[in-house]
């Protein structure tokens, strides 16, 4: 069951306080990692939000890596595809190094052993199929590769082959990973908005829009003046995290396993950003 929807309207203090335009909302999803059981609550919980906002443009950016290491990828994957773009809300949804990879193994199955190192066992396990005995045999992988191929819904394979690498709005840029210091936002590679990490969160260069981003994940939110961190390590945390842009106003809003109810027992619960110069948060291990 879900808790009442909290909101910490906490403006966080700095130089030019980046904004979204007038009659705008926008809400930005972190890491999923299929944690279907988190993502429901979460979503009812936005689009409850975004009925009662009174905007013109109601947008929803998911930040990628929506399946592997959780236990119900092929749950996440179902429900994103079949967002109804009712109320006006405008979905938008971001490739992760992980749906990559996905994609890679079914364009090339020798690449399953790779991607089953960092999580593709779970998705497979989410569609009812397992790593092949014999690893090293790449026919082996080529079965697997089809079966996953023919269990994958049209719908599916349309979300999946149709992602987008990037999104700016207003003074923000969306993006998995984050981008190269020294390239402009609209110069970046493919390969870094899905994958780049160390020369990204350890560089001081600030861009001309706050990036926005997940895959290096926090146990805490990170924010500073050049970025927003919001992958929570979702998988493992059992915390989902979603921030809410209004004008200068950034709300923090989390889905989370209710620590004294049953397993399946969730709340929505507010979160307060950290202004910059009271920032905990720590590189963690690879995503």
């Amino acid at each position: 069951m879900l808790s009442k929807l909290f909101r910490s309207r906490t403006q966080v203090a700095a130089p030019a306080a980046p904004t979204v335009p007038d009659g705008t909302v926008v809400w930005a999803v972190g890491d999923i990692h299929g944690r279907l059981d988190l993502l429901q609550p979460l979503v009812e919980a936005i689009v409850a939000d975004l009925c009662d906002a009174a905007a013109t443009r109601k947008v929803v950016i998911f930040l990628g890596d929506y399946i592997d290491r959780g236990p119900d990828s092929r749950g996440v994957l179902k429900l994103l595809a079949g967002l109804s773009t009712a109320e006006g809300v405008e979905w938008r949804f971001l490739k992760g190094n992980h749906e990559q990879a996905m994609l890679g193994f079914l364009d090339d199955p020798a690449a399953g052993a790779k991607w089953c190192e960092y999580g593709g066992d779970s998705a497979l396990r989410s569609y009812g199929l397992r790593v092949p005995d014999l690893t090293h045999r790449t026919e082996a992988w080529a079965r697997v590769a089809a079966d996953l191929r023919h269990k994958l819904t049209a719908r599916e394979m349309e979300f999946l082959e149709n992602l987008e690498l990037s999104v700016t709005v207003g003074d923000y840029f969306f993006s998995h990973a984050g981008a190269r210091p020294g390239v402009a936002l609209d110069r970046q590679s493919p390969e870094d908005l899905m994958w780049i990490r160390r020369p990204f969160i350890e560089s001081t260069a600030a861009f001309d829009r706050v990036v926005i981003h997940g895959h290096t994940p926090t146990r805490e939110v990170h924010v500073d003046g050049r970025r927003i961190g919001i992958d929570t390590k979702a998988y493992e945390s059992g915390i989902l995290t979603g921030l809410r842009l209004q004008g200068r106003e950034r709300t923090l809003v989390s889905a989370r396993l209710r620590p004294d109810g049953p397993g399946d027992a969730h709340q929505i619960q507010r979160e307060a950003l950290l202004n910059p110069g009271d920032n905990r948060s720590a590189l963690a291990e690879p995503a």
